[in-house]
């Protein structure tokens, strides 16, 4: 149970570094973002972050912790980010220590996606539930898992990595060599991509800019034909993922944030039509296909909400 305090939330970005003070479902007071492609390697960004958590200070002297998301492989219980996706220098970094040693503050770090889940479990669309999956959607695909009431991690902390689960045995390579990863199909870029290419195939030259999600939300919702096909493919390829969920893990809810999924019904609809027709009673009855409370707030809503949990008394 979390208590009544207020702690700050980091959410780690390849472009920025969000930094806010939260206090239960609400981001109270948001710092400036801080560019993270402005310093070289974690020390000096380091230093820009101390300095942004010592400001909000000034305003909320009752902070009690600082919870951070990363977008990468990181050690739970040490806080040492093992390494960094789309950030140089991040390799092996114990974040967790040197924020303290910083700040004086008790420091939590998790993976962004996990941090993303904890703040649907425990505050937001999954919340009072024991069983659930949730996906965020965006530049990239990233999940975590909430089973028997308690957050999945895995052995080396790495549980739930739902983007690079396989829909295709013959498909496309992924980052770590594997085949048919769902992140090459259903992010950001890739989406961008896949529109393009299916209006050029139909002598229809947009440009990408024209060809982003959503774009595509807004041609599909004015009944455009690509549009709408393509729509029904990504919901094709997310089930095939979430299916699999579902039958090693039989939730009560899948939750579905990101970018992405601000598709909507042009997204859920057709979802939960190609998931439930995959699955045998005891897995779809119950179950749930929600759509995230939180936007681009959860991974700070996230990883505030554990480090107060992991002082509270």
């Amino acid at each position: 149970m979390t208590n009544d305090g207020t702690a700050i939330g980091i959410d780690f970005g390849g472009t920025s570094v969000k930094i806010g003070v939260v206090r239960g479902a609400e981001v109270v007071d948001h710092a400036p973002p801080i560019a993270t492609q402005d310093f070289d390697g974690p020390e000096p960004l380091l230093v820009a972050i101390c300095r942004t958590v010592e400001d909000l200070r000034i305003h909320h002297p009752g902070i009690l912790a600082i919870g951070v998301g990363m977008p990468g492989f990181v050690d739970f219980e040490q806080g040492v980010v093992r390494n960094l996706t789309n950030v140089p220098g991040w390799h092996e970094f114990p974040l967790k220590t040197r924020l303290s040693q910083g700040t004086g503050l008790p420091v939590i770090v998790d993976n962004d996606a996990n941090c993303m889940a904890y703040a649907e479990w425990k505050l937001g669309a999954g919340r009072g539930m024991q069983h659930l999956v949730a996906i965020t959607l965006g530049t990239g695909v990233g999940g975590g898992l909430v089973v028997n009431n308690q957050m999945v991690r895995g052995a080396r902390f790495g549980a739930g990595e739902l983007g690079q689960m396989s829909i295709d045995w013959k498909g496309l390579r992924g980052t770590y060599g594997n085949l048919g990863a769902l992140e090459e199909y259903i992010g950001n870029q890739e989406i961008t991509q896949a529109a393009s290419d299916a209006y050029h195939s139909r002598g229809d030259h947009r440009s990408l800019g024209d060809c982003t999600p959503a774009q595509l939300s807004r041609a599909a919702e004015e009944g455009d034909p690509v549009a709408l096909e393509l729509w029904n493919t990504i919901a094709g390829q997310l089930a095939n993922v979430l299916m699999d969920c579902c039958w090693l893990l039989n939730p009560e809810a899948l939750i579905i944030g990101g970018g992405v999924a601000k598709a909507g019904p042009l997204l859920f609809g057709p979802l939960q039509e190609a998931l439930f027709s995959q699955l045998s009673d005891p897995f779809k009855e119950a179950l749930q296909v929600l759509p995230a409370r939180f936007g681009n707030e959860a991974g700070m809503i996230g990883a505030a909400t554990q480090a107060l949990e992991s002082v509270a008394p």
